[in-house]
């Protein structure tokens, strides 16, 4: 199984890496090898030092979002035809959720991983996802409220898709107990 990671605003690829050996060490003996990926985003975050963002929060009305999500489209549709057969698995952390979300509903994933993520202001579904999708979010989360999630959950389950939700104690993280969730849901793919 290929999983890949998107990470949050601020941070890099190399971020959301450690969580590939920790999600694989929770998994059955059974479950099938993670093949863990980390995509940078495609912008440099203004706070530098290897930063990066997939479009400015701070510019309003976030001008470079439809490219961002158009760049991640191509991406994603040129790993999935690599992958052939082999199931490919979508994780995003906070603004790497909200991606994950917009881009990897619209496609034959396996499944979509969310945590601390939120709806694009534009965003809505048209047809149910293929992809099942585990949304998680910290029920203390202060840079991401937790309505996020909600709204993100109302709307698959408007179209008719399969979202779990799963909200944990604490802030903008991932927990050990998120990191629990998450293996299984990958192990029941």
């Amino acid at each position: 199984m290929r999983l890949i990671f998107l990470h949050g605003w601020g941070a890099n690829a190399a971020d959301l890496l450690p969580l590939g050996a920790a999600l694989q060490a929770q998994l059955p003996p059974e479950a099938a090898a993670l093949q863990v990926q980390s995509w940078d985003a495609p912008d440099l975050h203004p706070a530098g030092g290897g930063a990066r963002q997939w479009y400015d929060l701070n510019t309003p009305g976030w001008p470079q979002k439809p490219q961002a999500v158009s760049k991640l489209a191509i991406k994603l549709d040129t790993e999935l035809q690599a992958a052939g057969s082999e199931p490919v698995v979508l994780f995003g952390f906070s603004q790497g959720a909200a991606m994950a979300i917009e881009v990897g509903l619209s496609r034959p994933l396996a499944g979509v991983i969310g945590c601390s993520g939120y709806p694009h202001p534009d965003w809505s579904l048209t047809q149910a996802p293929q992809a099942p999708t585990l949304l998680m979010h910290g029920a203390d989360d202060a840079v991401v409220p937790v309505a996020a999630q909600a709204a993100l959950a109302a709307e698959i389950s408007r179209v008719g898709g399969q979202v779990e939700v799963f909200t944990f104690a604490g802030g903008h993280t991932i927990p050990i107990e998120a990191i629990e969730r998450a293996a299984e849901f990958l192990a029941a793919l």
